[in-house]
């Protein structure tokens, strides 16, 4: 199993740094997320489809770079550093895995292309986001592919062009595609705390879906771990600007007439919060190695998911607190990541229920 990135890998992490620090700064992020459609086309057309983001993982037979779950982490990263306001969670990692691994040759040949190079945005339709023993309590199809029922929460499905959707059908779950605008498709924009990140409720009231693949519990039990190992690099991303604009604050702030950041009680704390962060990135990107070479660790993705989530409300919080509050005013930036941090850990699952999963795996194990 590979243990180290290697220098092409390292060479796409510094692309990608570069192209979102130059696209994707806090003034456009604020700019972005306070539009309906929450980010800007333009860009995501020029990173998701002329810079190749949104096919990285996607195989070269279906119009991807042929890279895998370590190269899509490494793009999850960076984008969770900058903030990156765009379909590409929802539409690569999401609906791109999801075809991946679950759609049938001729589907996957027919529909990856266009997401792969950002032509086409789309979503998953999961009935629960907390935990993959859930999915198909609510979105049902009949054996004629007629969807009805509900989905609570579903990422950035007001801009989709395609919803790739797990239904529970007479024969077990089912993969169905559906594209924006079919009859009786329903799209109902929440009120979220992360406004960079948009969520809708979808109502499907007997609508035409074609069934592209089959989906059994391994095959779902993968693609939620690709998705959570995905999002544990984003909050690592996210933990790691955080932790670095605080340690950058505390030099500048001075108390008593002295950087802050020179208190023993803040160092100690700043030290604390750094060996976390590393910790839980060790973790995730161990979780994307094994994923890449189909061993290791059944339960890597649900412990890196549980810590880099508390990596990054830990870091979060510190991002408030040791600016003495300021960080959760409108005007600074912090608070933008500090709700980005709550909202993904809760989206695919808290960390007490990943660490349940991975409690069950080693049981089933032993």
């Amino acid at each position: 199993m590979q243990t180290e990135f290697s220098n092409e890998q390292q060479l796409l992490r510094d692309v990608v740094a570069r192209a979102l620090r130059d696209k994707s700064p806090p003034a456009a992020v604020r700019e972005w997320m306070a539009t309906d459609r929450g980010y800007d086309a333009a860009v995501w057309r020029e990173l998701g489809g002329d810079a190749g983001l949104a096919g990285i993982h996607v195989p070269e037979a279906c119009g991807g770079a042929g890279g895998g779950p370590v190269e899509l982490g490494i793009v999850a990263e960076e984008m969770g550093r900058t903030l990156f306001c765009g379909p590409f969670f929802a539409s690569a990692v999401m609906a791109g895995n999801a075809l991946i691994e679950a759609a049938e040759e001729s589907a996957r040949a027919e529909l990856l292309p266009g997401v792969a190079s950002g032509s086409v945005t789309g979503t998953l339709v999961l009935d629960d986001l907390d935990s993959p023993s859930g999915v198909g309590g609510s979105v049902r199809a009949t054996d004629r592919g007629r969807l009805s029922g509900t989905a609570a929460m579903v990422v950035d499905a007001h801009v989709a062009d395609l919803f790739v959707v797990v239904a529970r059908a007479s024969a077990g779950l089912g993969l169905y595609a559906v594209e924006s605008g079919a009859e009786g498709l329903e799209i109902e924009p929440r009120q979220v705390v992360d406004l960079t990140r948009k969520l809708s409720r979808v109502t499907f009231a007997d609508v035409a879906g074609r069934a592209i693949g089959e989906v059994d519990g391994e095959t779902l039990d993968r693609l939620w771990d690709l998705m959570s190992s995905a999002l544990a690099h984003e909050m690592i991303g996210c933990a790691r600007r955080l932790f670095e604009t605080t340690v950058n604050y505390t030099k500048e702030r001075f108390q008593f007439g002295r950087p802050i950041g020179s208190f023993q009680a803040l160092k100690h704390r700043c030290a604390d919060l750094l060996l976390e962060i590393e910790i839980a990135r060790a973790l995730t990107h161990h979780s994307a190695r094994c994923l890449a070479a189909g061993e290791g660790e059944p339960y890597a993705a649900s412990m890196a998911k549980a810590a880099a989530a508390d990596a990054c409300m830990s870091a979060a919080r510190a991002g408030i607190q040791l600016r003495g509050g300021i960080g959760f005013t409108w005007e600074n930036d912090t608070h933008l990541w500090f709700k980005r941090a709550k909202g993904s850990e809760v989206l695919l699952g808290t960390p007490a229920i990943h660490r349940e999963r991975m409690m069950t795996m080693l049981e089933g194990a032993a």
